[in-house]
């Protein structure tokens, strides 16, 4: 499918713009999520599910799948169009996130031939949302010393143990579980197993997390003798740190191979501009202000570098003396920078910037106050932004570990 040409892919784009146009829904009553991890009522919940049913059921989701596990079985091209134009036309999130983004492409990558026929089609249609069970309360970003355990009883492990921010564990029915089945291996990293663990079994409890937004998407999930089948391992027994770790370059959008749309709506740079344009300073627009405008133009410089960057990482001979380079930098720079750009907007608003969501004062109804609260939960998921500098110093520019 390498050989698509520019016409057939100019009648696909026609027919995304006109579908997109005709389909996306109108804003709802209530407030929808700006990311996957703010979903936290029922109303915002059935609204994107039915919405990420919809754009699969078109074509514009999975398009680059395997046909014979429900995907679309064409070319990546497609895909990267029908995104493009979902886009413009300002749709709303996908709402399967770890499904599409992380669970899937791994299942496809690593798993069976059982479990991608089993789990491939319901992740697209979202109607089987995952979770993901790695962080632990008490460890931290220490990943590889989770101790959730899981012990061979038969056909079945036996789980016991907790998990932190599980995004959406409270409607998924499944989760990527990484837990401990040899507490005595020398390398606590060969102690680990990686499971496609049901939710719905008997023993597993989620308790929702209430954010400083006074928003929910957060749960923590208790597990207490849950019995999952053994058939949910993946990569085999005590080879859960590898198959954690590719999972982590789908998360970390340094490896492809994900379903497409988007699950995470961004602060539009230009529309900062425009806020800047608007928002007084001492009577003045905040962008008279010398010190907001230096601010300001170093971050759309960043905007636009991010942008570059990722067309460069496509250019072999342009990254050849360090491939990885600029897929492991992207997560730790597209974080900080949305969490950069979201506190300019409330320092350009002035003591204004302290009005949130549903105060009449507030610029543009509060959306930058919620944006930049939010924005955190990026620079956590997928390794913080200090794990980050220590993945880069490590395998870019080969700093030893101590």
């Amino acid at each position: 499918m390498s050989d698509v040409s520019q016409k057939e892919l100019d009648e696909f784009r026609a027919g995304a713009r006109a579908w997109f146009a005709e389909n996306v829904p109108a804003d709802p009553d209530f407030m929808l999520p700006l990311t996957f991890m703010e979903v936290g009522t029922q109303e915002q919940f059935d609204f994107l599910r039915d919405w990420q049913h919809k754009c699969y059921e078109a074509g514009y989701l999975g398009a680059a799948w395997p046909k014979e596990y429900g995907g679309g079985g064409l070319a990546q091209a497609f895909q990267d169009v029908a995104t493009q134009e979902m886009h413009r036309a300002g749709g709303p999130i996908m709402l399967n996130a770890i499904g599409i983004n992380w669970a899937g492409p791994l299942i496809l990558d690593m798993g069976s031939e059982e479990q991608r026929k089993a789990y491939i089609k319901g992740i697209l249609s979202a109607e089987d949302i995952w979770c993901q069970g790695f962080s632990e309360p008490d460890h931290g970003s220490d990943l590889g010393n989770a101790q959730t355990r899981a012990v061979r009883d038969g056909d079945d492990y036996v789980v016991n143990g907790s998990k932190i921010w599980t995004t959406q564990g409270n409607y998924a029915k499944y989760m990527i579980l990484l837990a401990r089945t040899d507490p005595d291996a020398p390398r606590k990293y060969d102690g680990l197993s990686f499971f496609l663990a049901p939710m719905t079994v008997p023993g597993v409890e989620t308790v929702p997390i209430k954010k400083l937004t006074g928003e929910y998407g957060f749960t923590q999930t208790f597990f207490t003798d849950a019995r999952i089948p053994a058939t949910s391992l993946i990569g085999g027994e005590g080879k859960g740190w590898a198959v954690a770790m590719r999972t982590l370059e789908y998360e970390r959008g340094a490896r492809g191979g994900q379903a497409g749309g988007y699950v995470t709506v961004y602060p539009d740079v230009g529309e900062v501009v425009e806020l800047a344009k608007r928002a007084l300073r001492n009577g003045h627009p905040a962008c008279e202000d010398p010190i907001i405008r230096d601010k300001l133009v170093k971050l759309l410089a960043t905007y636009r570098g991010l942008q570059l960057n990722g067309k460069r990482s496509r250019i072999a001979p342009l990254v050849q003396d360090k491939p990885m380079s600029l897929p492991l930098m992207s997560k730790l720079i597209a974080t900080e920078f949305y969490r950069e750009i979201n506190q300019l907007a409330m320092a350009m608003q002035g003591p204004r910037g302290a009005y949130y969501v549903g105060e009449p004062e507030a610029y543009d109804e509060g959306i930058w106050q919620r944006s930049y609260l939010n924005a955190f939960s990026g620079t956590i998921g997928g390794g913080t932004s200090q794990i980050q500098h220590n993945i880069i110093g490590e395998h870019v520019l080969g700093l030893p570990k101590s």
